[in-house]
């Protein structure tokens, strides 16, 4: 299965070591990789600190392509593991699928292939021209805490491994686990006690067959023997990997699959969808609120359902109009909020009864939001139109969020979901002409830096993704672009 680059008998030993406790590898206050579309379990977008990537360095020269990678599309966005330590030291990771089931480990400091996995799988099970779902890493829960002002280090904590001294077993992940702050522990989901039993350090994906692959980090080798998932030639969005639960959205495929949500319990092995008649499917990326509550639409409703079981826990709220993106949802003051678009507009809802509490007119095609916090306590909504980013304020007046239109970027034809880093927006062209990518200051929309003409190939099922310092483009002709500044040598 294994289509080796770069092999060494060790990483197996090496992956076989890293386990993850539970979720102890992403606890504390949410992600510090980038793990799923839209980054983390709210799907903000939003990469909190940078060591290298702000509004002030982005405006010196120095920022352009890094290295380009030529694989074998169309590619998914990149998951990104840094650091990873292994036998031959630390180094930066990314993961992403391709056309035909093809996973790929990706150094992402040389720009080469790591590990390439091409899974097997049945010709009856698959839909011709069908791509991979997206890979994701473990996440959870949890709010990520905002930082008090710009700046911040990619790596803040320090590289440990997960191999032990010799002869002393492997080292307990809890006492090398970053301290979790007050504020990320007010914010933590209660985790059921199967969220304790140890996992392996993987990255997951879903191939056409509808199965879940469990691959080492270190080396693309299976963790785990593959796992019935979703309906094969089903249509997988938004795949996420919670608390050791796998959830992932669905929209028909070649085997008229259902739409709906469906979820995989890594421990027990159980599998529990929930399923609706609406033709129109909308984006099928479940969003998680802090307790593990997850949250859809179907572009007829927004609902929200019980971790694990997936179970129904409030009516459904309807929409005015068709909704176009899936939630985004984020902390405002002491309540969670989920905002969503509908072709009419962006809408702001109560996590809790799902009742509207806020909106803002606009013309929105089908398009993902995104959702960060500056360095004052103001919540920004992000949200792009046919040919622009749309930037909201959420406001409060009088107790009662409101949004409130700040600014609009220059034009960006079919723009894809915008990824904010440390005060940057980066936003890429979609569409069917040469993506080029933008960064933009998340505070006026001003332009501070253009890709110009190095992309050579357009963006469909690819887009944007962040990780220490580095932002990637993953493009429908097999092609991974990274951008960030030179590393010093």
């Amino acid at each position: 299965m294994i289509d080796g680059v770069r092999q060494h008998p060790t990483l197996l030993f090496v992956g076989c070591a890293l386990i993850c406790a539970g979720s102890v590898c992403a606890q504390g206050r949410g992600p510090t990789n980038w793990t799923t579309a839209g980054y983390d379990a709210q799907r903000t977008s939003w990469v909190r600190t940078d060591s290298k990537i702000s509004s002030e360095s982005m405006a010196k020269p120095g920022f352009g392509l890094l290295w380009k990678l030529k694989l074998e599309g169309p590619l998914t966005p990149m998951v990104v593991l840094d650091p990873y330590t292994g036998y031959r030291g630390h180094k930066s990771l990314g993961y992403l699928s391709g056309a035909s089931d093809d996973i790929y480990g990706i150094d992402t400091d040389l720009g080469i292939v790591e590990w390439h996995n091409r899974v097997s799988v049945p010709a009856k099970a698959t839909c011709a021209g069908a791509v991979t779902s997206g890979v994701a890493r473990p996440t959870n829960a949890a709010i990520q805490s905002a930082p008090a002002g710009r700046g911040g280090g990619a790596r803040s904590a320090v590289a440990r491994s997960g191999v032990g001294e010799p002869l002393k077993g492997a080292v307990n992940l809890a006492s090398i686990a970053p301290p979790r702050s007050a504020a990320a522990t007010a914010v933590a989901p209660v985790v059921p006690a199967a969220a304790a039993v140890a996992r392996p350090n993987a990255v997951y994906g879903v191939t056409r067959d509808g199965m879940l692959q469990t691959m080492y980090v270190s080396n693309g080798a299976d963790a785990e023997p593959p796992l019935k998932f979703v309906p094969p030639g089903a249509i997988v969005q938004g795949l996420i990997v919670v608390d050791n639960v796998a959830y992932a959205g669905t929209t028909s495929g070649c085997n008229s699959a259902p739409n709906g949500v469906w979820a995989l319990d890594l421990i027990s092995k159980e599998v529990h969808n929930w399923t609706t008649n609406a033709t129109t499917p909308g984006t099928a990326a479940p969003a998680f609120g802090p307790d593990g509550t997850v949250y859809w639409t179907d572009g007829l409703s927004l609902g929200a359902l019980a971790p694990r079981t997936l179970r129904p826990t409030t009516p459904v709220a309807m929409p005015r109009q068709e909704f176009t993106s899936s939630p985004v949802v984020f902390r405002f003051n002491d309540r969670i909020l989920l905002a969503a678009t509908e072709r009419d507009g962006v809408h702001l809802f109560d996590s809790k009864t799902l009742a509207e509490v806020g909106s803002a007119g606009g013309n929105f095609a089908s398009r993902a939001l995104a959702a960060w916090q500056d360095a004052s306590g103001t919540n920004w909504i992000l949200g792009s139109t046919a040919n622009a980013v749309t930037a909201w304020k959420v406001m409060n007046q009088n107790g009662v969020p409101a949004l409130q239109a700040d600014w609009v970027s220059r034009n960006i034809a079919s723009p894809v979901t915008p990824a904010i880093v440390n005060g940057v927006v980066f936003v890429a062209t979609g569409g069917d002409s040469p993506a080029v990518v933008y960064a933009l200051d998340a505070l006026t929309g001003k332009e501070l830096w253009g890709s110009g003409k190095t992309v050579t190939s357009f963006v469909h099922t690819g887009g944007l993704s962040v990780g220490a310092g580095q932002v990637y483009l993953s493009t429908e002709d097999g092609t991974m672009y990274a951008f960030g500044f030179p590393m010093e040598h």
